[in-house]
């Protein structure tokens, strides 16, 4: 393995403070959780995992959000699917979720907090249900 330099290795640190933060989870308040089942995957939920991350980088809010993996959600016939948790708003799982609608959900959901509604797969009952 090559030496590296010291600015290489500022830049490496750099690299993974910033990977390390993204994955604590601590003060965060916003949620997006990624099915990641086989097929999630098979359809695409990577590229959508990784559009999640850019766009909240783009936004600078990912000191806000956490952003998690999970297995199967269930509806497999609408992958990729994405729930969203966000303080005072209901909690909705996304369907069909490719790179662009993920940026769609980080622009108008996270930051807006308007639903998508177009792409919402499901709302747990308490949320649709009135007092």
């Amino acid at each position: 393995m090559a030496k590296m330099s010291l600015e290489e290795l500022r830049k490496l640190r750099s690299a993974t403070k910033n990977e390390l933060e993204r994955r604590n989870a601590d003060g965060k308040t916003i949620q997006v959780i990624v099915g990641m089942g086989t097929c999630g995957i098979a359809a695409g939920a990577k590229n959508t995992l990784d559009a999640f991350l850019k766009a909240v980088d783009e936004k600078g809010i990912a000191k806000d959000v956490v952003i998690r993996q999970t297995g199967c959600m269930g509806y497999c016939a609408n992958e990729p699917t994405v729930e969203v948790v966000v303080p005072d708003m209901p909690a909705v799982i996304y369907g069909n979720v490719d790179a662009a609608t993920a940026k769609t959900i980080v622009e108008k959901h996270l930051v807006g907090k308007a639903l998508l509604d177009d792409k919402i797969l499901d709302r747990p009952s308490v949320d649709i249900i009135k007092k």
